[in-house]
C-alpha cells in the first residue's frame, strides 16, 4: 500500500466524478483525509458512501468564491489541518457558445473562462491564503490539458477552452514562483483526451477514437481512463514531491509528440 499521504488532509474541488474521483480513492488508499466537492448531488452522495468517515464530500459550484473558502474550513474543523489542493473541476463551454474562433459567442467566451479558469483562481487563492495564515507548506495541483499547448484544430476546436487551459499553466507557474519562499508548491497535470463525464461526446465518435489511435498511441491507442492519473496526483499532493514546483506533467497517452492522423 502507497502510504505518501498519511496525516495529510487534502481538498479537491471536482472530486466526485471523472478524473477527481479517481484522484479521491488514490488519495484514500495512500492514507489521506479529504474534503471533496463536487457540482452533482447524486455523485456526491455516492461519493461520500464510499468514503465513509475519512472524507467530507458536498455539493457547490467551483466558480462561487465561497466553496473553495468552505472546503478549506471544513478541513481544518472536521481535520485539524489543511495539507494541500488539487482542482479538477473544469468542463466544455460548448453548451454555453464556446467553439472555432469565428463562432464563439461572447457568453461562450465568459462562461468558459469562469468555469474553467476563475475557478481555479478562486481555490488557488483561499489555499494560498490559508497555507500563509498557517505558516506551513503546502501543495497546489491544478488540472489543465494538452490541448493548452498541442491544439487539435480538426476535432478540438473550443478555442475558449484551449485558452483557458493555457491560462491555468502561466497562472500556475506564475504563483509557483511567488509562493516558493514560502514552499508552497504549484503544479499542473495536463491530461490528453481521457473518458469522464465531459468526453462523452468524444468518446462515442467513430473519427475521434480513429483519430486517437494514432495520436495516443500509448498501451495500445487508446483514449485515457482517469486512473492513468492518479499516481501523478499522488506524487504531486505528497512530500515525494517536495523539491519541484511550476512544472507541467503531460499524461496524454503521446498525444504531445505524435502526429495523429485524420482518418476519414
Amino acid at each position: 500500500m502507497n502510504a505518501a499521504l498519511t496525516g495529510k488532509v487534502i481538498v479537491i474541488i471536482g472530486g466526485t466524478t471523472g478524473i477527481g474521483l479517481a484522484a479521491v480513492r488514490a488519495c484514500a488508499e495512500a492514507g489521506a483525509q479529504l474534503v471533496c466537492v463536487g457540482r452533482d448531488e447524486d455523485s456526491t452522495e455516492a461519493a461520500q458512501r464510499e468514503l465513509g468517515e475519512s472524507a467530507c464530500v458536498f455539493t457547490a459550484d467551483a466558480c462561487d468564491p465561497a466553496t473553495a473558502v468552505h472546503a478549506i474550513d471544513e478541513a481544518t474543523r472536521k481535520f485539524r489541518r489543511f495539507d494541500a489542493l488539487y482542482h479538477v473541476a473544469g468542463g466544455s463551454g460548448r453548451k454555453f457558445g464556446d467553439g472555432p474562433l469565428h463562432e464563439l459567442t461572447d457568453d461562450g467566451w465568459t462562461k468558459t473562462l469562469d468555469l474553467n479558469l476563475t475557478s481555479v483562481m478562486l481555490s488557488n487563492r483561499a489555499a494560498v491564503r490559508q497555507f500563509l495564515a498557517q505558516g506551513t507548506p503546502g501543495s497546489i495541483l491544478n488540472l489543465a490539458s494538452v490541448l493548452a499547448f498541442r491544439p487539435s484544430p480538426h476535432h478540438f476546436t473550443t478555442h475558449a477552452y484551449a485558452a483557458a487551459k493555457a491560462a491555468i499553466i502561466g497562472f500556475s507557474q506564475s504563483i509557483a514562483a511567488a509562493y516558493a519562499l514560502h514552499d508552497i508548491r504549484v503544479n499542473v497535470l495536463a491530461p490528453g483526451l481521457v473518458e469522464t463525464p465531459m468526453s462523452q461526446r468524444a468518446a462515442h465518435d467513430e473519427a475521434i477514437q480513429r483519430y486517437i489511435a494514432s495520436k495516443q498511441p500509448l498501451d495500445g491507442g487508446r483514449i485515457g481512463q482517469p486512473n492513468d492519473l492518479a499516481a501523478a496526483a499522488v506524487f504531486f499532493l505528497s512530500e515525494q514531491s517536495r523539491f519541484c514546483t511550476g512544472q507541467v506533467l503531460a499524461i496524454d497517452g503521446g498525444w504531445s509528440v505524435s502526429e495523429g492522423q485524420y482518418a476519414e
